[in-house]
């Protein structure tokens, strides 16, 4: 098997925009998935942070790097420029306050990777006219027991990354199942399932934050 047929489709996405060498902080790593392969084979050092009881151990057992925190309050542990790469993995619409959650993000690194589902995608519009929520591979929760507070379609993110000093690198729109779509940007809003954003500093002192 292949080093990058060993990843989920989506986080091949994110190692490819990642550097050899990278000190890498995952936020939800999960089970650790991206970072271990990020170590085994790209040479790269750093941490998960993850709460799940059944992730931590699964990373573990990996041999990730693990500490377990809360996003929501307390990644003003980490200092400044600790890290080279910040990831979030869908994991930005489950925070309290997706802006703070940046900021402090943007403090810790100077390269972030963030992906988030996309509400507006077709299939999420039809189940809605259907008066249904929206349930699809990147949403697969009943209402009830989403662990998703913040619901936002492209359009809506990415004015936040503005607000919050970021600027977009690149916007990789994925398809239901993970993968860059063939039509790339085309309809992004509309008919991509998820996207990927590389997003680094923007003109603003980041020491301010």
């Amino acid at each position: 098997m292949s080093q990058s047929m060993e990843l989920r489709e989506d986080l091949r996405v994110i190692a490819r925009n990642i550097p050899a060498g990278s000190r890498v902080l995952d936020l939800g790593c999960g089970d650790g998935e991206l970072l271990s392969w990020l170590i085994r084979h790209r040479s790269c050092t750093g941490t998960g942070v993850e709460r799940g009881a059944d992730e931590v151990i699964a990373a573990i057992r990996r041999g990730v790097p693990l500490i377990e925190l809360d996003i929501d309050s307390q990644l003003d542990l980490f200092t400044a420029d600790s890290y080279d790469v910040v990831v979030l993995s869908r994991t930005l619409q489950a925070v309290l306050r997706p802006d703070l959650a940046l900021a402090a993000m943007r403090r810790i690194a100077p390269r972030l990777i963030v992906t988030m589902p996309n509400f507006g995608y077709w299939r999420h519009r039809l189940r809605l006219l259907s008066g249904h929520m929206p349930r699809s591979k990147d949403l697969p929760y009943s209402w009830y027991a989403t662990p998703n507070l913040h619901h936002a379609t492209l359009v809506d993110l990415e004015p936040l990354f503005r607000d919050a000093d970021l600027r977009q690198d690149k916007r990789i729109p994925l398809s239901e199942h993970g993968n860059p779509r063939a039509l790339g940007q085309f309809g992004a809003n509309l008919l991509a399932g998820s996207a990927v954003y590389v997003l680094v500093r923007g003109d603003r002192d980041s020491a301010e934050l």
